[in-house]
């Protein structure tokens, strides 16, 4: 007997965003230039909820999450959707404002070997063996913060401190976690997510890569992007 599994609301909402994620990537990589003006106008959203960007309905495909799964699946019910549409922007527009002007891929796959998860990605901020506060304090406030627009925004100001130092993050992942963050009781068991990646990263040995000397407060990056 074959077992059919249905893929859950917070597994769409990450497939949905993963393979839009990913194909943009590959494309922006390639200095292909319907990639570069895309995510020129994305990171405009960055910090914004679904509803606050039309602009950017025609670029952001939420298509795949108003189908119906074969056999047994059924389609997204309004509260499910609205979550899963907010999910999808806010992830994939940090993503295109932590891509601009880095010569790699910066949506890389959470791996045991290689963790890519927010924790992770903070943690590899610091100095090892030591905790930067202010640094900290970021993803502290970003796990306490009161509303989904508000937390948008304070992604925003981490993912500006990664993209400088050039430190990938699983946004498939982030995806999933802002759709879960959005159901009854969900914040909670985000928020442990979060602080288990941090406390579970641990930098390899001896790489300069994870050397790092400590972030200052303000990110004045350049954008030297088509915007």
């Amino acid at each position: 007997m074959t077992t059919t599994t249905v893929p859950t609301a917070r597994a769409r909402t990450a497939a949905a965003t993963g393979a839009l994620v990913t194909r943009l990537q590959k494309d922006y990589l390639n200095d292909r230039p319907h990639a570069v003006a895309a995510l020129a106008r994305m990171r405009r959203g960055a910090g914004r909820e679904f509803a606050q960007a039309p602009d950017l309905w025609g670029l952001i495909d939420t298509g795949p999450l108003h189908d119906t799964p074969e056999d047994t699946g059924r389609p997204l019910n309004e509260t499910e959707l609205t979550r899963a549409e907010n999910a999808v922007h806010v992830a994939v527009t940090l993503w295109a404002l932590h891509q601009q002007s880095r010569p790699r891929g910066m949506h890389q796959p959470d791996r045991r070997e290689k963790p890519t998860g927010l924790g992770a990605a903070v943690r590899r901020l610091m100095p090892p063996g030591d905790v930067a506060e202010p640094v900290l304090k970021r993803l502290i406030r970003a796990g306490t913060a009161p509303d989904l627009p508000t937390l948008a925004q304070r992604l925003r100001d981490i993912v500006l401190l990664l993209r400088r130092e050039d430190i990938a993050l699983d946004y498939t992942l982030l995806a999933a976690q802002l759709f879960h963050w959005q159901q009854p009781g969900g914040r909670d068991e985000v928020r442990r997510a979060w602080g288990r990646s941090f406390h579970a990263y641990r930098a390899p040995q001896g790489t300069a890569a994870d050397e790092k000397t400590g972030i200052d407060a303000e990110t004045n990056d350049t954008d030297k992007d088509a915007s």
